[in-house]
């Protein structure tokens, strides 16, 4: 046991997996080897494997079962894309020990994803009796719940807890993110600002010592390798299999890539995959040196990667004919989806620049999109986004659909019918409908996807021209 911790300490994770199970093979009894090797494996993607050994453990009476049971939650929630199997984990726990916070917190987290407001509501509400200072829960609860005055009291609330000395950087980054959507959603577009302005400063002063900042000459060097990587459209022999085809949605964040996952979903024959880590795994530690090894891998090479996409695809949506990947960095790894699969349709997602940028600006996005926390950054990336995709699509421009958000949103039945006919598909009404209840949404879209079309979004830097100025004269003449 020693040995294998020692091992995991080291990184050594699949001997220390290997030692685990060498203990237990010898002496099963053990509850916290059994939970040890679960999340090893999971760590190491065996999530079947994890469910089992985190079931043993719980079958031979670990301490803190709740724990386990929120574990394996997290597996079938974020991994395995089965959310009723998640609830029913979380409830386990959860009878185990009413005020387990980490519990109730995931559950409310589900319940947004789902689309089921009024229990999340009621989740956050339970958290906040059990624990009034779970600032976590107190703005997620706030950006959830509906205002129509900046003057309800509970948006006092969160202002004296943004004020309190014992606030941390992390709790005043997610209530500022939180008060500067109430205020925008009020017309307070000056105070909105410069919530979320002070809300971006908190969040990147709590990102941890390992979250570099942004830096824009390195940036540019990693576009600069991405085009010499891939100086034209290389013949390639990996093979595709039949079923599931992935469809790859990518473009910056909040760029409305969410609402046309949806789009595509409507359809019978299309599953929303959300944003898979598939390809950035392949990039970051199969072919890794990214990119130069991915210019020059072996077809044989390829093929493997491109069959282990395709059978993780088949595992997580069992019987899809298609599937969407819709994370949106996936343009980076333009090239290498053409590698992988040469017949891929790439489907991007495009938006007024200004309104892109400043969607991104108020959004609490994870520390290592290290640009979001400033706008001028913001600015940065996006230009050596459009500096990427102009290259892409120089060698792969008929395998690419643009879809404008803005455009769509004011008429969204032609475009929708180009995109269909674009992938291969016959055009079906339910891509305009509604998520049906129960679809989870994984995205910070959640709740503007759920809503009929509208056009607010669009035109949005209108309310911020004084804040923009320095941004919308370097993005000058950008589309």
């Amino acid at each position: 046991m020693n040995e294998a911790l020692l091992l995991d300490r080291q990184g050594r994770i699949a001997e220390a997996i290997a030692a685990y199970e060498r203990v237990l093979r010898r002496w099963p009894a053990l509850p916290n080897c059994w939970y040890n090797l679960g999340v090893l494996q999971r760590k190491t993607r065996q999530f079947s494997a994890a469910l089992s050994s985190y079931q043993k453990a719980l079958d031979r009476g670990v301490a803190q079962p709740e724990e386990v049971h929120l574990n394996r939650a997290v597996i079938y929630a974020d991994y395995l894309r089965r959310d009723e199997a998640a609830e029913k984990e979380l409830l386990r726990a959860l009878a185990l020990n009413p005020a387990y916070i980490p519990a109730l917190i995931n559950l409310a987290n589900l319940y947004e994803d789902l689309g089921r407001r009024e229990s999340a509501l009621a989740t956050y509400e339970k958290i906040l009796a059990f624990d009034p200072n779970c600032l976590e829960a107190l703005a997620r609860y706030v950006n959830i719940k509906a205002f129509s005055t900046p003057d309800d009291p509970l948006i006092a609330e969160v202002q004296r807890a943004l004020a309190a000395p014992r606030t941390s950087a992390a709790e005043r980054a997610s209530l500022g993110f939180a008060l500067g959507r109430v205020l925008d959603s009020c017309g307070d577009y000056a105070a909105a600002f410069a919530a979320y302005a002070a809300a971006n400063r908190a969040s990147r002063s709590s990102a941890p010592a390992a979250a570099a900042r942004y830096d824009r000459a390195a940036e540019e060097r990693y576009v600069d390798q991405l085009i010499a990587a891939f100086p034209s459209a290389r013949g390639a022999s990996a093979a595709q299999l039949a079923r599931p085809q992935p469809i790859f949605v990518c473009g910056m964040f909040r760029s409305g890539s969410t609402l046309i996952e949806h789009v595509l979903a409507g359809h019978p024959r299309v599953s929303a995959g959300g944003e898979l880590d598939l390809l950035p795994l392949i990039a970051a530690k199969v072919l890794a040196p990214a990119p130069a090894a991915i210019a020059t891998a072996a077809p044989q090479h390829l093929q493997a990667l491109a069959a282990g996409y395709l059978e993780t695809l088949a595992e997580l949506f069992p019987g899809a004919e298609y599937v969407t990947d819709k994370r949106p960095q996936n343009f980076l790894y333009i090239g290498l989806i053409k590698l992988l699969f040469p017949g891929a349709k790439i489907v991007h997602t495009t938006r007024a620049p200004l309104d892109n940028c400043l969607s991104i600006f108020f959004q609490h996005l994870d520390h290592h999109m290290s640009y979001a926390a400033d706008l001028m950054d913001i600015g940065h990336h996006y230009r050596q986004y459009l500096r990427l995709m102009a290259h892409w699509k120089g060698l792969f421009a008929g395998d690419i659909f643009d879809v404008d958000y803005d455009a769509f949103v004011r008429a969204p039945r032609p475009l929708a019918g180009e995109l269909l006919a674009f992938l291969g598909l016959e055009w079906d009404e339910r891509c305009l409908a509604a998520p049906p209840q129960g679809r989870a949404i994984k995205t910070a879209s959640v709740w503007q996807v759920r809503e009929p079309l509208h056009q607010r979004s669009s035109g949005r830097a209108q309310h911020y021209v004084r804040e923009l100025d320095e941004l919308r004269a370097y993005l000058e003449g950008l589309r």
